[in-house]
């Protein structure tokens, strides 16, 4: 009964493939939580699952209806979520909209984490309350939030989508810090490094498909065992200890205001943000 009680519930997203399986592995040799896997690919997810001893769920965050009924999974099997790792994501080639009107790189990297980690707050609130949140440098070198044009409307290019949506996620911890750290959540958003993974796979540009695609991956990209390791490290580290809450850190270590995009520091921002990304998902602010 102690042990069990002990044993914490970790959800991870974008586990189907890359950093996210990488580090569902290296959790489940390092600890005996209990894992729960997301992905958008049933063959994939079900593999490493099966590796892990994890259960495991399927969602497409193109559709916020799957998210929704993601969430309702997740209720039904577990009353507690100590850690949500809001780890799916991806860069996408021609503006597409989804089925919910939205500009697809940003549903899937930033609407779809918001509205799942709202749907699963009172679990998170049973448990530890630990949300990390996938960031990406891109979020400093490429990313400009424009709190009127968050499905990219007036402009449009794949990376600076990308980047704009993992320079949200950085807005949506440090939203979720200022608006419920007293209630017991600890927010955190990270940058695992360039990872080599399928990454891009749906975005042709020419910087993509060379770092990506051809051998100049091999020397400069990190593998994904490491990247996997610093999701790692946030999902099973002690919030206050190896990490503070309502931070940003550049791999495992706190990030250098170099390595941050100056809008994560703007507060008005953060709440704009936050107010604008309610709206979108229908639900209060």
């Amino acid at each position: 009964m102690d042990a069990e009680m002990t044993r914490r519930t970790i959800v991870i997203t974008g586990a189907s493939d890359g950093i996210g399986a990488e580090a569902a592995r290296q959790v489940s040799r390092a600890t005996d939580d209990r894992l729960i896997l997301v992905g958008r690919s049933a063959a994939k997810t079900e593999a490493v699952a099966r590796q892990v001893g994890a259960d495991h769920f399927l969602a497409d965050y193109t559709s916020l209806n799957q998210v929704r009924r993601l969430a309702e999974d997740i209720r039904k099997n577990t009353d507690r979520v100590d850690v949500l790792a809001n780890n799916a994501g991806g860069v996408f080639g021609q503006r597409t909209v989804t089925e919910d009107g939205n500009e697809k790189t940003f549903q899937v990297n930033l609407l779809a984490p918001f509205l799942l980690t709202h749907l699963l707050l009172d679990r998170l609130q049973a448990g530890d309350g630990v949300v990390v949140n996938t960031s990406s440098a891109s979020a400093k070198i490429v990313g400009q939030v424009n709190v009127n044009d968050l499905n990219h409307e007036k402009a449009y290019a794949p990376m600076r989508a990308y980047g704009d949506a993992k320079l949200a996620n950085i807005l949506f911890a440090r939203g979720l810090h200022a608006r419920y750290h007293w209630q017991g959540i600890n927010a955190v958003a990270f940058d695992p490094g360039n990872v080599r993974t399928g990454f891009g796979a749906e975005n042709n540009d020419f910087l993509t498909r060379l770092l990506y695609r051809t051998p100049l991956s091999r020397l400069a990209l990190i593998s994904p065992a490491k990247g996997g390791a610093n999701l790692a490290y946030f999902v099973t580290g002690v919030h206050g200890v190896d990490w503070e809450p309502g931070r940003f850190y550049a791999r495992n270590k706190p990030a250098t205001p170099r390595q941050t995009n100056k809008q994560v520091n703007d507060d008005a921002l953060v709440d704009q943000f936050w107010h604008r990304t309610a709206t979108l998902v229908g639900m209060e602010s």
